[in-house]
């Protein structure tokens, strides 16, 4: 297909785009400010410039000389690099180096702190830990500090394999966080040499709650169950907190993050962060789990199936305290306003 282009043979267009690309893209905001400063002291003179722009008169010719250089072209105007062509580096004496090489020699881990205090007990030098810190950076980056390797022995092969570090990823945790939140954990049920684990989750504000008995302890599992709990929860899914369990990796981690749920953790060993869900643990356990231990270990499709009945009715009609003794369901009504739709709502079991 031929191109028509309504500029061809027009004289100068060349030069007049090339020029427009070198203005748009090439030339900064400082070189066109400095553009009309020279054209200020041009027309009004020195005094006028330095009292209108602050600039003195030997800068004035300083960007003279560099837009003469520059043939004429504004971007000989664009700042120019200001660092030193010549950088200080910092160097170590070979009386500190000998000292570090010596002492790890000991001890390939001995800190920042530990190596200062040494020095200083030796006569040394009077180096802060924080330096330290940095010489002991410069010679991990030349290589020239022993590296400690550790290894395992496999129980399977008998053969040595070498620990490498494992990047621990930074978990998010729910402090200060103050819209909806999902609390989720799992009790777990041993029964005649045999395991169960029931996922549950509560909805922190409306105290809507849900439970699933698995006979797995994996990921999978605790994915299904949130699958299970987003479509039966009357309450928008956007934020979720767990415990550090292995069920709440993985798999479970990539479908919060396909759905768009953002999962906090809580610190370990502090189980008031998860005081909403510890006590409706403790309410499922003492009001229907004790009850139908057989039933969870022999038949856990009717097990499932009878705690539905008792969840419709722990949401529906049980009253709680922090709600002003009225069901989660209730409660979740009654903050609805007048335009949405309620006709719905009692259809729980289908």
């Amino acid at each position: 297909m031929k191109i028509f282009n309504k500029f061809r043979d027009t004289k100068g267009f060349i030069s007049a785009w090339e020029y427009m690309l070198r203005f748009r893209y090439m030339i900064t905001l400082k070189a066109q400010r400095r553009t009309r400063i020279l054209s200020f002291w041009d027309k009004h003179g020195t005094p006028a410039a330095q009292e209108a722009f602050g600039i003195t008169e030997r800068t004035l010719y300083r960007w003279q000389k560099a837009l003469r250089e520059g043939q004429g072209k504004l971007d000989a105007l664009n700042p120019k690099n200001t660092a030193p062509r010549k950088k200080r580096k910092r160097g170590i004496p070979d009386a500190v180096l000998e000292f570090i090489l010596k002492e790890r020699s000991f001890d390939p881990h001995l800190g920042k702190e530990k190596l200062a205090a040494l020095m200083r007990e030796d006569g040394i030098g009077l180096y802060s830990a924080s330096t330290i810190g940095r010489m002991l950076s410069d010679l991990k980056k030349q290589g020239t500090l022993p590296v400690s390797t550790r290894y395992s022995l496999s129980g399977k092969t008998g053969r040595l394999i070498e620990k490498k570090p494992v990047r621990i990823r930074k978990k998010l945790r729910s402090k200060g966080h103050a819209g909806g939140l999902v609390k989720a954990d799992t009790i777990v049920r041993f029964t005649n040499g045999i395991k169960r684990y029931i996922v549950t989750a509560i909805d922190r504000e409306s105290k809507f709650a849900f439970a699933y008995a698995y006979a797995s302890h994996s990921s999978k599992p605790a994915t299904d169950f949130m699958r299970k709990f987003k479509s039966v929860a009357p309450v928008s899914l956007t934020h979720i907190q767990t415990d550090n369990g292995s069920e709440f990796a993985h798999h479970f981690e990539a479908y919060l993050e396909n759905e768009g749920i953002i999962h906090f953790h809580s610190y370990p060993r502090t189980p008031k962060m998860q005081s909403e869900i510890e006590r409706f643990n403790r309410t499922l356990s003492d009001a229907f789990i004790s009850r139908n231990r057989a039933l969870l270990v022999y038949d856990i499709d009717a097990f499932n199936e009878k705690m539905m009945d008792w969840l419709i009715w722990y949401n529906t009609r049980r009253p709680h305290w922090s709600l002003g003794l009225i069901s989660p369901i209730r409660y979740i009504v009654n903050t609805l306003s007048t335009t949405d739709c309620q006709m719905l709502w009692t259809s729980t079991k289908n």
